[in-house]
């Protein structure tokens, strides 16, 4: 395999966030001091980015750089399809008591899949709403949700819907929630983290 196929995902996703944003290859030149032309090589995989050419990807189109610099050192017939354990790509805000990662292979389809673990004394202490469809599941642990205020406690096995809903969540349990969020349209990429 070539490294030019390992970075095809990359360069889609970087297309994808910037067109998520609503920049234009010259906007985003400007931001990153490039050319066009180099921006619009690294988006067709025609050019690879350093890794400080990531970090300033990611701080223009306002991401993680673990979200762009792990997808790249990713290097397999797998890329783009396969997810590995190891291999999971840091997203979100990253609040205190709250780790997620993408389970999804890149950020180009109009769902997105994470694996959200909610740390023991955790939780959400303002609401937030975003203009998405969500789907929860709970995979380990006990969760408690508030859904346009109205209160639940989540187990294992059990699933919840949000839809454009204001939310919040709370840990107040001894062990580790471990969920598998269904977002739809992505929102860990178009610059709606809540």
């Amino acid at each position: 395999m070539s490294q030019t196929r390992a970075y095809q995902s990359l360069g889609a996703d970087l297309r994808s966030l910037r067109k998520a944003r609503g920049l234009t290859l010259n906007a985003l030149a400007d931001s990153l001091g490039k050319s066009v032309g180099w921006v619009s090589q690294v988006e067709r995989d025609l050019s690879r980015p350093s890794t400080d050419d990531l970090a300033d990807f990611s701080r223009a189109l306002q991401v993680p750089p673990e979200l762009l610099t792990a997808q790249s050192d990713t290097v397999s017939d797998e890329t783009g399809i396969i997810v590995r354990h190891n291999n999971r790509r840091a997203v979100g805000h990253r609040a205190d008591g709250l780790t997620e990662e993408l389970l999804s292979p890149d950020l180009t389809d109009d769902f997105e899949v994470i694996h959200s673990t909610f740390h023991p004394h955790s939780r959400l202490r303002v609401p937030c709403s975003r203009p998405t469809h969500e789907l929860g599941f709970i995979i380990s642990g006990r969760l408690n949700m508030e859904i346009d205020g109205k209160s639940y406690t989540l187990n294992i096995g059990d699933s919840f819907r949000i839809k454009g809903q204001s939310y919040r969540w709370a840990n107040p349990y001894k062990e580790d929630c471990v969920v598998v969020w269904i977002i739809s349209p992505p929102i860990y990429y178009n610059g709606n983290l809540s």
